[in-house]
């Protein structure tokens, strides 16, 4: 039987070895997960899996769909110390939905593999809820729904604040990236020194998100920063290729860190006085902003590295301005086609 201690944890290992969680089964499909997909999603799925055998501490080939309905019921409950804290977009105080969600697409993934090869008969995660209507439709209603919400966005003198908050023009160059660029934190801290294309005021993003490659065109702002940034603040002894590195303490000239990174964010944010302000919330500001000023939905699709434009429709809900002007443009069509039919009425 699992413990809910020591074989869920990840083992201390040397650089670049697959982390394991203690278990023969477990570790086997974190293995065939890092075959095939990238870093992050590894440590999604270690992640995953230490939550839901944390809940449930059993042998995976003893859970039933009873467990998984269980650990549903207990990802919902409001966390230790904030039982009264619920949030706004869905009223709940556990975890959100989309978190609890990717978790049973973690746990179901891990009993497809063990049916794969003949450790479980069946995978205890179910797809969905049969209802009437859902048969009547040929499917089934989704065990944790999923509400769609709008992303926060920085506006125009909030943007100025955490800039003006900035101490380092190395933090001003990958905020700029972020909010100009729309790069995402991982594809900012991605940058080698040969990604960095100036004369054609652009930077090719060789490892974005699922591996793709791109080339994001770039404000010139962002390169005068850069260039500050590296003429006066980056070592010349750095190890790396990586564009931005820790500039002090025992980590200096060695790769920034995601969480120095949004360290970084955040005391810049607290010294601009705002309320919000995440690497995630930058994309999304500069996303929005390119909308509306008429950049095609296609072009923001490209800018942003979305595989799917359903990923960049988002953004016509975000762009307010020219939401409403669309409204009134097609209002006054509508009117004035409605004018006509009176006249001819007449």
């Amino acid at each position: 039987m699992l413990t809910r201690d020591p074989c869920l944890l990840p083992a201390r290992r040397p650089a670049g070895q697959l982390a394991t969680l203690g278990h023969p089964l477990l570790d086997r499909y974190v293995e065939f997960v890092a075959s095939r997909a990238r870093p992050n999603t590894v440590l999604a799925t270690l992640s995953d899996l230490r939550a839901f055998f944390g809940v449930v501490a059993k042998e995976p080939t003893d859970v039933v769909t009873a467990d998984v309905l269980d650990f549903i019921a207990e990802q919902r409950r409001p966390r230790p110390g904030r039982a009264n804290v619920v949030r706004l977009t869905d009223g709940e105080g556990g975890l959100s939905a989309r978190t609890i969600q990717r978790r049973l697409a973690t746990v179901s993934g891990l009993f497809g593999y063990l049916v794969m090869i003949d450790e479980v008969a069946a995978n205890p995660v179910p797809r969905g809820l049969r209802t009437r209507r859902a048969r009547r439709r040929g499917g089934v209603m989704p065990l944790v729904r999923t509400p769609r919400t709008l992303p926060k966005i920085l506006e125009p003198g909030e943007v100025d604040a955490l800039v003006a908050a900035l101490r380092k023009w190395r933090d001003r160059a990958m905020v700029e990236a972020m909010v100009l660029g729309g790069l995402r934190r991982c594809e900012v801290l991605g940058l080698r020194m040969e990604d960095l294309r100036p004369g054609e005021a652009r930077v090719f993003i060789a490892d974005g998100k699922g591996g793709h490659q791109r080339l994001v065109p770039m404000a010139a702002r962002f390169f005068r920063s850069l260039a500050r940034y590296l003429d006066t603040e980056r070592p010349a002894n750095a190890g790396t290729e990586f564009v931005f590195v820790a500039l002090k303490g025992p980590r200096r000239g060695e790769a920034l860190s995601a969480d120095g990174l949004d360290e970084i964010i955040r005391a810049a944010r607290v010294r601009a006085g705002l309320v919000h302000a995440s690497c995630h919330e930058l994309r999304h500001t500069c996303l929005t902003r390119l909308r509306e000023a008429g950049m095609a939905l296609e072009a923001v699709q490209a800018q942003a590295g979305h595989r799917s434009i359903e990923s960049t429709r988002i953004y016509l809900h975000l762009a307010n301005e020219w939401l409403a002007g669309e409204y009134l443009r097609a209002a006054q069509i509508l009117e004035a086609s409605r004018a006509e039919l009176e006249v001819a009425a007449r």
